[in-house]
């Protein structure tokens, strides 16, 4: 993916309170308030740069290639955060997928706009005629969009009722 540089905006917030001077007539005094004036200032938050966020269709290749079997390890640890604490943790979860007969098809991608990103899928199981649909969670990180290392170790425990030294 080439990447594109997204800046999370700054925010200035500056507020000014104004009371004006104002006086009353009872019986011959007279009262004045002064004006006073407050300022709120937020620090600029630094920029952030994250990767471009990926279509649909690149998703879905990141995805077909993570769960290929066929593909090592070695190869797919750019495609989960956590990989080089456990590079067999991609296989783990591509073994599991495969075994449950998943197919998983992103049909959309949310920007959370905090370096995470939200794929939604459509998941087919083998000898299943209704698909369910979820989510999937990604993060930016070393350049590029990871399947989250949470979301990863949810499929490993949960579903295979594995362990990963990546999923302590």
């Amino acid at each position: 993916m080439k990447l594109r540089k997204i800046t999370v905006a700054t925010v200035a917030l500056a507020a000014a309170l104004t009371m004006s001077a104002c006086s009353s007539d009872d019986g011959g005094s007279s009262s004045e308030t002064t004006a006073k004036t407050s300022t709120t200032t937020t620090a600029a938050a630094p920029a952030v740069d994250y990767p471009p966020v990926p279509t649909v269709e690149e998703l879905n290749a990141d995805l077909a290639r993570a769960f290929d079997l066929s593909v090592p390890a070695a190869e797919k640890t750019d495609l989960v955060q956590g990989a080089e604490e456990d590079p067999e943790l991609i296989n783990m979860v591509a073994q599991a997928a495969n075994d449950a007969g998943v197919q998983v098809n992103v049909v959309d991608v949310t920007d959370n706009e905090n370096g995470t990103i939200t794929a939604g899928v459509e998941m087919a199981l083998a000898g299943s005629d209704q698909p369910s649909f979820g989510t999937v969670d990604f993060v930016a990180e070393d350049d590029t969009w990871k399947v989250s290392k949470d979301y990863a170790c949810s499929i490993v425990i949960n579903m295979a009722q594995l362990q990963s030294p990546a999923c302590v």
